[in-house]
């Protein structure tokens, strides 16, 4: 398929969603296994989410980049913008690999006919006998309700539309989050306006993790069909990460009990008082982007889906990656792979 091309309607034998890290591990080990596939992503060129990242976020701010399939991580400048080197990384892999990618293709919704899933998607219909979801978090952004936010008469943003700090100048500005993203928000803006930190509860600074366990402990979570949480929120925070360091350094890293409600041009505090600003930035994350798949009827009433590591235990010919402890670079190379054994396996293939 051609980009933009309109496909009409395509047999094949396993669909994938998405060609986000996750996905390009998945299509990639389809195409080597030589599974027929067909891999659409929503984004207009390679990157996925990576495309929307604010300016300011650079490569020295990242956590890292784990290497794609048989292709080493790049090294980069430390001072480019994430969202063109990783994109750039991400095409490289797709060019070099040989990877077909339909987009710029949304996927509408899912559904089962038989033994076959009918994919619906803004160029045609898939056919497939599989379907490898990674659609990971970024269309999904969590976002929060409290009592007067409706009638707050500055600016309000989500993480998901944070373009960076010159937006805010002039303002008082209050951070809303207990994860990277917020903290990386509340070091930038406070280095230009006043800014305030709210969390509702104590974030976790670490001088590290086992992986194991976490990983661990997100699968449990996930096989139980609880909602998607953050990685961080079994990790904590690198309390050595730069950014944290000079939030630290600054005197900003000072966090307040979050706010009762909001109030027209302000906040008003847990005791009571009213806090006056101009802008709030809810860094308050995401969810797994899964509104598609509602027509299968995986996904509860808690918006969580139960599976056993990457298999959909209610259609065993589903498979989520990007999800659950396969969130993290690293994780969503090892569940592309894991997903195409496990479907091969199926399908009947040797």
């Amino acid at each position: 398929m051609r980009k933009g091309e309109n496909f009409g309607e395509v047999a094949t034998t396993v669909a994938v969603i998405g060609a986000g890290q996750a996905g390009l591990s998945a299509t990639f080990h389809l195409a080597r296994r030589g599974i027929d596939h067909v891999t659409v992503d929503a984004s207009p060129s390679p990157g996925g989410a990576w495309l929307q990242r604010w300016d300011t976020l650079t490569v020295s701010r990242l956590n890292g980049i784990f290497g794609l399939p048989l292709f080493d991580a790049p090294t980069l400048d430390p001072k480019e913008k994430a969202s063109t080197a990783v994109p750039a990384y991400f095409a490289d892999f797709e060019r070099s690999m040989g990877l077909n990618i339909a987009r710029p293709v949304r996927v509408l919704t899912v559904r089962k006919s038989g033994q076959e899933f009918l994919v619906d998607t803004t160029a045609g219909r898939i056919r497939a006998r599989g379907v490898i979801n990674a659609t990971g978090t970024w269309e999904n952004p969590l976002r929060a309700d409290y009592p007067g936010q409706g009638e707050f008469q500055g600016r309000q943003i989500h993480t998901r539309d944070y373009a960076g700090p010159e937006e805010f100048a002039s303002k008082r500005v209050a951070v809303v989050g207990a994860g990277i993203s917020a903290l990386q928000h509340l070091e930038e803006i406070s280095r230009v306006v006043e800014t305030r930190w709210y969390t509702r509860r104590q974030p976790q600074f670490t001088r590290g993790f086992d992986g194991r366990v976490v990983e661990a402990r997100v699968a449990e979570s996930v096989a139980r069909g609880e909602p998607g949480h953050s990685v961080v929120s079994y990790t904590g925070i690198a309390k050595d990460a730069p950014y944290v360091i000079a939030a630290r350094e600054r005197g900003v890293l000072t966090r307040r009990e979050m706010f009762r409600s909001v109030a027209p041009d302000g906040v008003i505090e847990a005791d009571g008082s009213k806090t006056a600003c101009d802008a709030i930035v809810w860094a308050t994350g995401f969810r797994p982007s899964l509104s598609h798949l509602a027509g299968l009827g995986v996904v509860n009433e808690r918006g969580g889906v139960a599976v056993d590591g990457t298999q959909v235990a209610a259609e065993p010919m589903l498979h989520l990656i990007g999800f659950g402890p396969s969130q993290s670079t690293v994780g969503a190379n090892r569940a592309g792979r894991v997903a195409v054994v496990k479907m091969k396996r199926a399908l009947g293939e040797k």
